[in-house]
């Protein structure tokens, strides 16, 4: 079935090929994999012969064309006579070109120049790239009024985010322009603002034709917007969700997520937010149009104190996971499905079978020697859940006086993890590391040394890039069950999906699996 699509936002993918073989070669898988349009940034172009290569370029397209000649001075790569320059955009203007993209900086001048020789279907984009930061509102109205009186059928505006909080006002702008529009903001922290300003009215969002390709910091790449994000399905009443950490990048979430909604037809995105203040990030995003988040490190434990009303389970624990904006009166509820999603799976390993969400019945962990490394959010969710099912809990952290806290929270004892591979008082106990050490890139740290893994009957790794961690390896070659990251993270992220769309049992199990799976 095909796509429906809610929006009237073009995908536009900037050519920054070297050769007119290349940037015709690249257009053309643009088109064939889904583009609406294309940039040429014929200033990458080497040893580019105006009369020549753009007729060529322009006469070759299969799609339509956006003509940006992008000088040094505002962020491109050609350096020549600033009027040639002006002049290469006039003939692409004569050769029919469907958008032209000018600076605002000559914006006027170069206008007028063309009043005259104007074609009917050629759009002037006007332009304004600022690489260090995103002006405050009032500054961007300003800044919009300014490029609409140069004459542009199209205002451009590209800033760069410092904090994700920046882009807010970019959607501010977006909602309320009376002109086509577009407006987006570079590096990561800005990535949210080509995801979805599709809902907030733009004109147009770029894209890169695959990773390394890129025109800009912090676009996405075509197969992501259309395949991961399905932007033609983003409509103004399309809910979003997103997972708030720092980083993000990593993260399965938006791939897992974006699919389970869609299989359940659910209206909804799932986006990655690069947060580094959580508390200013909840009180700038406080519509209703960002309607939950996933929470990870570093924000688990701050998440806590941003909520208006805590789940019993999440409150004990200290820790946040997942915050859900009630829709009756827009408050936010935290949760956290760590716990369930982290011990159920341990207790299956131990049980050698799938019960995912029976936390109710006598459990295998009673009376078992539980040790935890770690005391962060994670940590705390393992040690709350592992004392709910009758465990002896051990803390183990590099700070030895926060494992202390969390050990006398829980009735357990606290270690420094330096002992960490000289305690072993007993066999069959259980080891639950919760820190990101064995995390891609430091794929080769672990928490303990091979030979102590031989007192522990299973061993769990809550981190899951990579699946298989140096911990899980070395346990498996003691003997040990192990559980990967993967399974909590698919079983919490059950429990996230069904608090997100309000539907008990909604979680589409097998499909989630599935990707996961797929993706790691």
């Amino acid at each position: 079935m095909a796509e429906m699509v809610k929006n009237g936002c073009l995908l536009c993918i900037p050519l920054v090929g070297q050769s007119v073989e290349e940037m015709l070669s690249q257009m053309e898988m643009a088109r064939i994999h889904g583009a609406d349009c294309v940039e040429l940034r014929i200033d990458h172009v080497r040893n580019f012969n105006p009369q020549v290569d753009l007729e060529t370029l322009l006469k070759a397209r299969t799609i339509p064309a956006i003509v940006t000649y992008r000088p040094k001075w505002e962020g491109g790569a050609y350096e020549g006579d600033e009027g040639n320059r002006l002049d290469v955009l006039r003939l692409a203007m004569e050769l029919g070109a469907d958008y032209i993209d000018v600076e605002l900086q000559v914006a006027s001048d170069f206008i007028k120049s063309i009043s005259s020789k104007k074609r009917e279907n050629s759009k002037i984009i006007v332009s304004n790239h600022n690489y260090q930061y995103t002006p405050s509102l009032e500054d961007l109205g300003l800044l919009v009024a300014r490029i609409q009186s140069t004459g542009a059928d199209i205002v451009k505006i590209a800033t760069t985010a410092t904090d994700i909080t920046d882009v807010a006002r970019i959607f501010r702008v977006l909602s309320y322009c009376q002109v086509p529009i577009l407006a987006l903001v570079m590096s990561e922290r800005g990535l949210i603002s080509r995801l979805l300003c599709p809902k907030f009215g733009g004109y147009l969002t770029f894209g890169s034709l695959e990773a390394g390709k890129e025109s800009a910091p912090g676009q996405t790449t075509l197969d992501d917007m259309l395949n991961t994000y399905k932007i033609r399905g983003l409509g103004r009443d399309t809910k979003v969700f997103g997972l708030i950490g720092n980083p993000v990048s990593h993260s399965k979430g938006p791939t897992l997520h974006n699919r389970a909604f869609r299989e359940i037809g659910f209206d909804a995105m799932y986006v990655p937010f690069l947060v580094d203040d959580i508390k200013e990030f909840l009180k700038v995003y406080s519509s209703p149009d960002f309607a939950g988040f996933s929470v990870t490190i570093p924000h688990k434990e701050a998440a806590l104190e941003c909520c208006d009303e805590v789940d019993p389970i999440a409150r004990s624990i200290g820790a946040v996971n997942t915050i859900v904006r009630r829709q009756s009166d827009g408050k936010l509820i935290g949760y956290n499905t760590d716990a369930v999603g982290a011990i159920s799976a341990i207790e299956d390993a131990l049980k050698g079978k799938h019960n995912y969400g029976d936390w109710t019945h006598s459990s295998p962990l009673a009376g078992k020697l539980f040790l935890i490394v770690g005391a962060g959010g994670a940590g705390k969710a393992l040690a709350f859940g592992a004392k709910q099912k009758g465990a002896r809990v051990v803390i183990a952290n590099r700070n030895y006086e926060r494992a202390k806290a969390l050990a006398i929270q829980v009735d357990g004892e606290a270690i420094p993890l330096d002992k960490l591979n000289h305690f072993h008082p007993e066999t069959g106990m259980i080891l639950a590391n919760t820190t990101s050490m064995g995390m891609d890139p430091n794929v080769s740290q672990t928490p303990i040394s091979k030979e102590a893994l031989s007192s522990y009957a299973v061993v769990f790794d809550a981190v899951y890039t990579p699946k298989w961690t140096r911990l899980l390896q070395e346990a498996e070659a003691t003997g040990a069950l192990v559980v990967s990251g993967l399974e909590m993270f698919i079983r919490q992220a059950m429990g996230q999906f069904e608090l997100f769309t309000g539907c008990k049992g909604a979680a589409p199990e097998k499909l989630m699996r599935e990707i996961v799976l797929k993706y790691t």
